[in-house]
């Protein structure tokens, strides 16, 4: 289910959010298990983090560069992940991760499932700031075709139930500047974890 603007309201505060949380926790562009450096820099916050390197993709309770916890998750994440989760009939999700994307112009992220979690009976919610960008909603397979959908800011998605383990991804984003972010997209992706 696409949101359109359903974050607008609360944009800047999310944006003020990810800056305190950066600051903690910088982006940082991760390397694949094949050794591939990601074109989009990633940070997390919440009791655990979305990780990847040499030794695999996995969940972390704390951010490698700094042996530190990461940073907790803001009342506003949860609460805005809450309500986007029930508007696609998900009630009662709790994130205990969020994956925080930057995407500079030309990062791109190809399509692969999300399915380092435990439980996919739980949602992913998809928060989009910034720049435009286009969503590849993909099948169960990654030669399935991909459906091309425009993100602007403030919309967030939400998909799960039959539909959790399908391939995504984003296109390489175009050049632009955004008033509030500035010349890149932020995404953030909510999950359950464990």
């Amino acid at each position: 289910m696409v949101l359109r603007s359903f974050a607008l309201a609360n944009a800047e505060a999310i944006f003020a959010a990810v800056g305190r949380i950066v600051a903690a926790a910088p982006f940082r562009q991760m390397q694949t298990p094949g050794g591939f450096r990601m074109s989009v820099a990633m940070s997390n916050c919440g009791p655990l983090g979305w990780v990847t390197d040499e030794a695999g993709y996995r969940y972390a309770a704390s951010d490698p560069e700094s042996g530190q916890p990461w940073p907790p998750l803001p009342a506003l994440f949860l609460r805005l992940a809450a309500e986007a989760a029930a508007e696609a009939d998900f009630g009662d999700f709790v994130p205990d991760a969020c994956l925080i994307n930057r995407y500079e112009p030309g990062a791109r992220m190809s399509l692969h499932q999300d399915k380092d979690e435990r439980d996919f009976s739980q949602p992913i919610v998809s928060v989009s700031l910034g720049l435009p960008a286009v969503f590849l909603f993909g099948g169960l397979k990654r030669s399935d075709p991909a459906r091309r959908i425009p993100l602007t800011h403030g919309d967030v998605v939400v998909w799960g139930g039959p539909d959790r383990l399908r391939y995504h991804g984003v296109l390489a984003v175009k050049d632009g500047a955004h008033p509030l972010v500035g010349a890149c997209r932020l995404n953030l992706t909510f999950r359950k974890a464990h």
